[in-house]
């Protein structure tokens, strides 16, 4: 197996084609479709992506919703701002957060939240400098949240956002998220259910995604990077549609890196779904033998990334690579609010 540099996943990428808002209409994005057996391209728009699709295939979905997970409060002794990110619920009022900043926020410093309906006490230093906070607070937490906190949109995303349901998925269900699953953000419920109407099967799994997401790779090699912890649920009905799939002979095609990540962590070893819940730390780069998808359905990705290194052990780093210099030629909009890749096998008829 070969012995990745993080600087084997990296291209050049102009600043102005980091898109900074949504699309009007989701499904306008753009499409890049990239067969990952020759690393043929087509230019497209989403809404085509049914022409890419067949009767009996499977699409994968996260319906995770994400959850306004960035709180700005005061300390109650000197009255300095505070911003708290929700990563990980430990119980009703316990979470591990990520505070800012952080060397003024040691254990059992306090802090309020806007009309102090919301009040939150630093119990612990993590290891890893993110501190464990216990909440106080009337009624019900999300009602709380929903009222005070603001979506934690990237940090390459610089522009407010006046409509917070456009970094939610259509099929957004359950809260736990302090990131959206963002290849799900092009589908429109026509779409959707255009789909649906063709015979293509769509499995829900859930996986909360966590802040890991946006943070660098900072080993030098590959291999030597730990990957941040993630819950995920597959309910035995998913996993009947998804196993019933691969054996009458249809595509599992994963809307997204998340989905993905779900579906190879509870992979058999003969290539089955098992259903259940529970923690997955899974890193998947080139090299790693996929056991469950076919196709992949994602977003143009940061460099040196663990999302680019998944795109790349499914299509192979030099097509993936060598197409997304061509997004870049093509002036393609990249990240979070960005245009869409689907990797597929062109010459599957």
């Amino acid at each position: 197996m070969i012995d990745w540099s993080v600087k084997d996943f990296s291209y050049e990428l102009p600043e102005e084609l980091i898109a900074q808002d949504p699309l009007e209409r989701r499904s306008d994005s753009r499409l890049m479709v990239l067969d990952k057996h020759t690393g043929e391209r087509e230019h497209r728009h989403f809404y085509d992506l049914p022409e890419y699709l067949r009767k009996g295939d499977c699409l994968v979905i996260n319906n995770t919703r994400v959850i306004p997970a960035r709180l700005y409060g005061t300390k109650e002794d000197t009255g300095a701002s505070v911003e708290i990110l929700l990563l990980k619920r430990h119980t009703d009022t316990k979470w591990e957060t990520l505070v800012r900043p952080g060397k003024k926020c040691r254990k059992g410093a306090r802090i309020t939240f806007g009309d102090g309906s919301l009040k939150a006490e630093i119990v612990d230093v993590l290891e890893d400098g993110n501190r464990m906070v216990e909440f106080s607070f009337e009624g019900i937490f999300e009602e709380v949240l929903d009222r005070l906190g603001e979506m934690p949109l990237p940090p390459y995303i610089t522009h407010k956002l006046s409509d917070r349901n456009r970094y939610q998925t259509v099929y957004a269900k359950y809260d736990g998220s302090a990131a959206a699953p963002t290849a799900g953000l092009h589908f429109t419920p026509e779409l959707l259910q255009s789909i649906r109407d063709m015979g293509v099967n769509i499995a829900e799994v859930t996986l909360h995604v966590g802040l890991g997401t946006f943070r660098p790779v900072k080993a030098e090699h590959v291999s030597e990077h730990h990957m941040h912890s993630e819950y995920y649920e597959i309910s035995p009905e998913a996993a009947e549609l998804i196993n019933s799939t691969k054996a009458s002979g249809g595509r599992i095609i994963s809307v997204g890196t998340t989905s993905t990540r779900t579906l190879e962590s509870a992979a058999t070893e003969d290539g089955r779904v098992q259903s259940g819940n529970g923690w997955t730390e899974i890193f998947i780069y080139p090299g790693y033998s996929f056991k469950i998808i076919d196709g992949l359905i994602t977003n143009f990705h940061l460099p040196e990334s663990t999302l680019i290194m998944l795109v790349s052990a499914l299509a192979g780093r030099e097509y993936v690579l060598s197409a997304y210099e061509e997004a870049v030629r093509e002036r393609y909009r990249f990240f979070s609010f960005g245009d869409a890749m689907f990797i597929t096998d062109l010459n599957h008829e």
